[in-house]
C-alpha cells in the first residue's frame, strides 16, 4: 500500500500540469504527465486516457504501461466495459471486483485478470454535456478506490478535459478537433516508436516506453518529437 496522499504533492502535480497549458503545448505530453501522475500518486497499479476521435470513435491515447493499453483497447474491440460504459453515460464507473464484472463484461474481464488487475475505475471527461474520453485506473487488488483518491481523480479528469478544451473563443470545434486529431496522430507515431526502440535495445515495450519519457524529460522535449525521431531514425537512445 501506499504511503498516505500527501497535499503538497498533488500541488506541486497540478502546478507542472498548469505550467503545460501554454501557446502550442502537447497534448500527449500533458496527458501522459497525467497518467503518469495518476499512477505515481494515487493507490492505483495502472492508468490510461481514451478519447473520442473525429468519427465519435473513443481511443486509446495515452497509458502507463502495456498491460493498460492491451485492456482498454480490448474494451474498445467488444464496445463495451467500465470504459465504454462510462463514457456512454458521462457517469463515474466503479468496478471493486471485476472477477464479479455482469457477464456483458466477459471481454474485459477475462483481458484484466489476465494481465493482473482485479479492481477498476472510470471517470467522465466531461465539461457540461460534452463527454470527450475517460480517465481509467486500474488497481492490482479487488476494493474501492479511496475518497481522497476519488477527489484527486476527478480532479486529475477535470485538468485533462480543461487541457484539451483550451481554445480561443471563436475557434473552439476547430480547436478541440484539431487537438484531438494531433494528440491521436502522435499517439500512432509513439507506438511504432516503441516497437523500434524495443527491436533495437532488445528490451520489452514497457521498458522502451520508460527509456523514451526518460529521455524526453532529461532533454526538456516533447515525447511526440522524440517519437518521431526514433522513427525517421534521426534520432537513437
Amino acid at each position: 500500500m501506499r504511503e498516505p496522499l500527501q497535499g503538497d504533492r498533488l500541488l506541486t502535480t497540478f502546478a507542472k500540469l498548469a505550467d503545460t497549458l501554454v501557446d502550442n503545448y502537447d497534448v500527449v505530453d500533458l496527458l501522459q504527465l497525467l497518467v503518469d501522475s495518476c499512477r505515481e500518486l494515487l493507490d492505483v497499479t495502472e492508468a490510461g486516457i481514451l478519447l473520442q476521435d473525429a468519427p465519435g470513435e473513443l481511443e486509446v491515447v495515452v497509458s502507463t504501461s502495456e498491460s493498460s493499453r492491451l485492456v482498454e483497447a480490448m474494451q474498445l474491440s467488444a464496445q463495451d466495459g467500465p470504459c465504454v460504459e462510462c463514457y456512454r453515460t458521462g457517469e463515474v464507473v466503479s468496478v471493486p471486483d471485476i472477477a464479479a464484472t455482469p457477464e456483458r463484461w466477459a471481454r474485459f474481464r477475462a483481458s484484466a485478470l489476465e494481465q493482473g488487475f482485479r479492481s477498476a475505475y472510470a471517470i467522465p471527461m466531461r465539461l457540461r454535456e460534452t463527454t470527450i474520453g475517460t480517465v481509467n485506473l486500474l488497481r492490482n487488488e479487488t476494493g474501492e478506490l479511496g475518497a481522497s483518491d476519488v477527489v484527486a481523480a476527478q480532479a486529475f479528469a477535470d485538468v485533462a478535459t480543461i487541457g484539451i478544451l483550451h481554445q480561443r473563443s471563436n475557434r473552439e470545434n476547430e480547436v478541440v478537433a484539431q487537438q484531438l486529431r494531433t494528440a491521436l496522430n502522435s499517439r500512432i507515431v509513439i507506438e511504432q516508436a516503441k516497437g523500434v526502440v524495443a527491436q533495437t535495445r532488445g528490451v520489452s515495450i514497457d521498458q522502451a516506453f520508460d527509456l523514451m519519457r526518460r529521455y524526453a524529460r532529461s532533454n526538456r522535449v516533447g515525447l511526440s518529437e522524440v517519437a518521431a525521431g526514433l522513427v525517421n531514425r534521426s534520432l537513437t537512445l
